[in-house]
């Protein structure tokens, strides 16, 4: 019933920039917060970013000056732009969004983008 999309993963080089995006679609009532995390060799996902309806944001600190998140409540999309990255910045992302559905039970429920590869090459 709802669908995580994210795009614009990719390989650059240390320094540069890339621009993260994930829309919720689906029957949606709301989109309550959403966020990026990133998983690299590991089962441990990390917290990135996040990003509250009315705009509160919250960052990690190894990524605080240097990515930004931001939502566009009309298309229910998230995006992160990530810039000065890093090799230590090569994960697998994941976009996140706590949201309620207009059928079913009334619960604010997380779910899950198929994530997107970022590789940061020295």
């Amino acid at each position: 019933q709802v669908q995580l999309v994210e795009s614009g993963g990719g390989l650059v080089q240390a320094g540069e920039s890339l621009r993260l995006s994930c829309a919720a679609s689906g029957n949606i009532a709301r989109v309550n917060a959403m966020g990026w995390y990133r998983q690299a060799a590991g089962p441990q996902r990390e917290l990135v970013a996040t990003i509250t309806s009315g705009g509160s944001t919250n960052y990690a600190d190894f990524v605080k000056g240097r990515f930004t998140i931001s939502r566009d409540n009309g298309k229910n999309t998230v995006y992160l732009q990530m810039n000065s990255l890093k090799p230590e910045d090569t994960a697998v992302y994941y976009c996140n969004a706590n949201l309620r559905l207009r059928v079913g039970l009334p619960l604010d429920l997380n779910y899950w983008g198929q994530g997107t590869q970022v590789t940061v090459s020295s």
